[in-house]
């Protein structure tokens, strides 16, 4: 089972002051909402403590098309990827501020399985934490959508810190 951390108190900030888990990178994944940057601050209180870098990533999700009538033939990608891969570098980049004066890098894949995709850059990237925030869905929406922090927690390796839907 990999570790886990889910910071679930209404009023932050996140404490992880006595751990001996040592957190030189964190990646903090967003999928460019209001929700997503919730844990930019906490983020940037671990990162200036513990004096991490901290990389902002964002997975543009896309399906390859088979050409109709080629069975054989490869996968067509999407064909605005470049494009939609461009608007969210422009968007992190935006977003930098939010971490004040924490170093921060901006990072935008492609990715089929988002929460995979997550995963498999944090390990490649040697990160020692991701942080991530849920939306807060329930019901049939979970049930259609999803959860990307769920799906997260079952494929990464590395630590994951959940910051939950404020309540009103």
């Amino acid at each position: 089972m990999v570790p886990w951390i889910s910071a679930r108190a209404v009023g932050f900030p996140v404490n992880l002051g006595e751990t001996s888990m040592e957190i030189n990178h964190i990646v903090v994944a967003t999928d460019l909402s209001e929700e997503a940057a919730r844990p930019y601050p906490d983020v940037a209180d671990i990162a200036r403590a513990r004096g991490s870098r901290v990389t902002i990533l964002h997975v543009v999700e896309y399906v390859e098309a088979l050409p109709h009538g080629a069975p054989l033939a490869p996968p067509l990608p999407s064909p605005d990827l470049e494009r939609r891969l461009e608007e969210a570098r422009q968007k992190l980049e935006s977003q930098k501020v939010d971490f004040g004066d924490v170093p921060v890098k901006c990072d935008v894949i492609a990715g089929g399985n988002v929460a995979e995709a997550i995963a498999e850059y944090a390990e490649r990237n040697h990160a020692d934490m991701i942080a991530i925030s849920t939306h807060g869905r329930s019901g049939f929406r979970h049930f259609v959508l999803g959860s990307v922090a769920e799906a997260l927690l079952r494929h990464s390796t590395v630590p994951v810190l959940v910051f939950p839907l404020r309540r009103k």
